[in-house]
């Protein structure tokens, strides 16, 4: 397999959009992050996914919006997209650029700190390596599904995910090692404790019509909800999983005296959206709230 040419090591927050358009002629679809280096937001026709989403997700949909919607999903190569009308004003608030690895074929392996730097460097095959913030990415080819937190400070990012560009590393890539497709092979088949929260592109959002038996006020969920959200949202570059687990199983636990209903199957829903929104594979996402909540009623 032929490996993406190096872009030039422009810095992107001097000129994101010509950063962006040497990445897309190297190969590699891309988009921009706005404040928090994250994707920006749906517009109102596609929020919450009233557009049914675009083909290329996990869950296809017919969304053919022009505009810098659903994240990674609109990663792109195409350069007449990169400075359309619709996408240049996100080019002049941009602070990063995003990019789409499996669209690459490729697959990043994101170490978050040193200790799963030193798991890498005895355990994985050496590669192309980026520095980031706090670690370092490992670039390998072959894509292939993504999960988080498959070890401590180990994320995957591959297809349905994005990984912020950080310059084109040192070192040669070498193919995906099977060690490292092993992880979620073996997260796939790991049984989930007790039934999974449904989180299906319909999703309804909280509110009191669903939550007949709650004895608390609707400012309240709420805005515990709201809190949660942003807590998972804030993990782009790790852990947003394990933060999903922990907002579910808190959040539940708030409701463990209702005599119920308190409409928990909407709150994990939302909650499994806003994990996805940051890279979290559906299935990973909804197995995490899930086990939260159920482990919520458990401890009750």
């Amino acid at each position: 397999m032929t490996q993406p040419t190096p872009a030039r090591r422009d810095h992107p927050a001097r000129d994101p959009l010509r950063a962006a358009l040497d990445l897309a002629k190297a190969g590699m679809p891309v988009l921009p992050l706005s404040q928090g280096k994250v994707p920006f937001a749906n517009c109102r026709t596609c929020a919450d996914q009233a557009c049914g989403g675009r083909p290329n997700m996990k869950t296809a949909g017919p969304c053919q919006c022009p505009a810098v919607c659903h994240g990674w999903a609109a990663a792109t190569t195409d350069p007449a997209v990169l400075t359309s009308h619709a996408w240049s004003p996100k080019w002049l608030q941009a602070v990063a650029i995003a990019y789409h690895p499996a669209g690459a074929g490729l697959t990043v392996v994101d170490l978050d700190n040193h200790h799963a730097i030193e798991w890498a460097r005895q355990t994985l095959p050496a590669t192309r390596t980026v520095p980031t913030t706090r670690g370092e990415h490992w670039l390998y080819l072959g894509a292939m599904q993504s999960a988080n937190e498959v070890r401590p400070g180990v994320d995957i990012k591959s297809r349905m995910a994005y990984a912020r560009w950080l310059g084109p590393g040192t070192g040669t890539m070498v193919d995906l090692p099977s060690v490292v497709r092993a992880f979620v092979e073996r997260e796939e088949t790991t049984p989930v404790c007790g039934a999974v929260v449904s989180s299906s592109s319909g999703r309804a959002e909280w509110d009191r019509t669903v939550a007949t038996g709650c004895r608390h006020t609707e400012r309240y969920v709420r805005t515990g909800l709201e809190r949660g959200l942003s807590l998972v949202r804030s993990r782009i570059e790790s852990g947003a999983g394990s933060q999903a687990f922990g907002v579910a199983r808190f959040l539940g636990a708030q409701h463990a005296q209702c005599p119920g209903p308190c409409g928990l199957d909407a709150i994990g829903g939302q909650i499994i959206a806003a994990a996805v929104s940051v890279g979290v594979p559906r299935a990973y996402a909804e197995r995490a709230v899930g086990n939260g909540l159920n482990g919520a009623e458990a401890t009750a």
